[in-house]
């Protein structure tokens, strides 16, 4: 979209002409506009996407994701790479960026595609099931045109699952099925969505609220959300009838495929050995200060005795639905209103946070939806609660700090708004667990560090939340490369890991409790390589920061670090330390 105000100078690389559908000011190198091709066509191809980054035009339709389509995004992908390559030389570091990351993203989706990741796409949480429930929450509903997009959608899924399942069922052929347990969750999620409790029946009433009196519209809907539930029915009796008896047993994916999902996610290769036994070393620290904190919030105990405390005094909890989206908005306006000009440059278009609640069948968490390209879309936290309160709050606090301001909010926020110096496919598309998540880490880490967790229920949920992350190193790697626990540490020494095992370390050690913990691992087994993103990410940026302030010394600014990073963007770890150290 054109952005309303004129951006004053120019960045490297001199100016671009205004074009339609673009900011006014852009650099003129031609990967900038071959950058926006490339989304383009990818929204083409990936209409669901394009719903997700906010780029307006096609939500009234599903990607094809059937052999026949993977094979026309593959030729697209080709074009695209082949034509990078014919680019000239970069006139700027900015434009080596934007070649850089064009060239990387559409390798590795070749690559993805070349491995056959696209018949073994099902999972419990990042699969299209999960897309095909989730996007509703984030489409326009304040138009009678956005109501129509509704109901194309709800009318189309049912070929949107026949087109998937012809992927699914190549991959069992090809001996490709995933584990039992992620179809399991698939089929739970799908059958919630299939039954009387299926959040598109919610769909009604929100018409009702945004466009009364339009009966026409509202019959078409009806029609529509009958075909939707319809749709998840049907592909939750095909899990448990068709793929089920084909799926494996064993949950990991070993060594090589490991390491190849691990590198896509951080954008650098790891020793997985070296950070398995890493990841143990930051689970015995932090276990020391939770229990230094936990003697604080109950005098004299243990960690179990604080968790107790903290989840069942009612003045350390929100008691309603309401009362916690009250909390968490008031506590991520305050912290933008404050640290906006001291430690961060916020851009005006997201100088506010939205904190919504996901419906049923949403795997339990929260999780941010980025603004749309053109700012009318705000950006968004959504927390999936499990019954109606009361609701602990020691280890929410922090987690709003991450999903929302300072985190992924001012992250995203920063990044769509750079449009004067980073290429549109970095802004929408390009998106780096290491970074991307590692910054939501470093955020929590700051907001400590200048004291926004004030007071030992919110520092030791911080503490848990660090945990958390730490023992997703050692759950994630140990369970898919078959290590075992070292046998000097007190939780089942030199034991191999279990489903069982991994779910007791994250209810004893994190503070989950028994169904999120189950839900988390359950996420680790299906998602191999991601969960470790956030806690290696955090130290490559705590170890580029230690980096920077020992070569610049008394000329080392904060803010001026947070600025950089922000603004290149969740890349890779690798191009992001070569960036910033340069």
């Amino acid at each position: 979209r054109r952005f309303a105000a004129r951006r004053e100078g120019a960045a490297e690389g001199g100016l671009l002409k205004c074009k339609e559908g673009y900011p006014a000011w852009m650099p003129d190198h031609p990967i900038y506009d071959l950058s926006s091709t490339i989304v383009d066509e990818m929204c083409a191809l990936l209409p669901d996407q394009a719903t997700y980054l906010g780029v307006a035009g096609y939500d009234d339709r599903w990607a094809d994701l059937s052999p026949t389509g993977f094979a026309a995004i593959k030729s697209t992908l080709t074009e695209m790479r082949n034509r990078v390559d014919d680019l000239p030389p970069p006139g700027s570091r900015w434009d080596a960026l934007a070649i850089e990351v064009a060239r990387s993203m559409l390798d590795e989706e070749l690559d993805a595609i070349a491995a056959d990741d696209h018949l073994r796409s099902l999972n419990s949480i990042a699969s299209p099931p999960q897309d095909y429930r989730e996007i509703f929450d984030h489409m326009s509903r304040d138009t009678a045109e956005a109501w129509d997009n509704i109901v194309a959608r709800l009318t189309r899924l049912e070929q949107a699952f026949a087109d998937y399942r012809t992927s699914l069922d190549l991959g069992i052929e090809r001996g490709l099925a995933v584990a039992a347990r992620q179809v399991e969750a698939v089929v739970e999620q799908a059958t919630v969505m299939a039954s009387d409790a299926s959040p598109f029946l919610a769909l009604g009433e929100s018409l009702a609220a945004e466009l009364p009196g339009r009966v026409d519209l509202a019959d078409r809907l009806e029609a529509a959300i009958v075909a939707g539930r319809r749709a998840f029915g049907g592909f939750a009796d095909y899990l448990r009838n068709d793929y089920l008896p084909n799926a494996t047993v064993a949950d990991a994916v070993g060594e090589a495929r490991y390491v190849r999902e691990a590198a896509r996610f951080l954008g650098t290769t790891i020793d997985p050995a070296e950070t398995y036994a890493w990841g143990w070393s930051e689970v015995a620290d932090l276990r020391t200060r939770m229990e230094a904190v936990a003697a604080e919030i109950a005098p004299g105990g243990t960690v179990a005795d604080a968790i107790q405390v903290l989840k069942t005094d009612p003045a350390r909890s929100a008691t309603d639905r309401e009362s916690f989206v009250r909390i968490i908005q008031e506590r991520e306006r305050a912290a933008l209103e404050q640290l906006s000009g001291t430690h961060f440059d916020v851009p005006d278009a997201i100088r506010d946070v939205t904190v919504k609640l996901a419906g049923p069948g949403a795997p339990l968490g929260a999780y941010y939806v980025g603004p749309s390209e053109d700012f009318t879309r705000p950006g968004s936290v959504w927390w999936s609660l499990e019954g109606d309160g009361p609701f602990p709050l020691y280890d929410e606090i922090t987690t709003a700090y991450h999903e929302g301001f300072p985190g992924h909010h001012l992250q995203v926020g920063v990044q769509m708004s750079h449009a004067e110096r980073l290429s549109r496919l970095q802004r929408l598309w390009v998106w780096k667990s290491g970074t991307g998540e590692g910054w939501a880490l470093y955020a929590e880490r700051l907001m400590e560090e200048l004291g926004y967790l004030d007071s030992p229920d919110y520092v030791f949920g911080w503490l848990a939340a660090q945990m958390l992350r730490a023992c997703r190193v050692v759950i994630d790697i140990g369970t898919h490369l078959g290590y075992p626990i070292p046998g000097g540490q007190p939780f089942h020494p030199g034991e191999q890991w279990s489903y069982e095992t991994a779910t007791q370390m994250l209810v004893d050690y994190a503070t989950l409790e028994p169904a999120y913990a189950a839900s988390e691992v359950t996420r680790y087994f299906g998602w191999p390589g991601q969960a470790i993103a956030y806690k290696v990410g955090e130290q490559m940026i705590l170890d580029t920061r230690d980096e920077l302030m020992a070569t610049r010394r008394a000329d080392f600014d904060l803010k001026a670090f947070h600025a950089d990073l922000l603004a290149v963007g969740p890349v890779g770890i690798d191009l992001m330390r070569r960036f910033l150290l340069d």
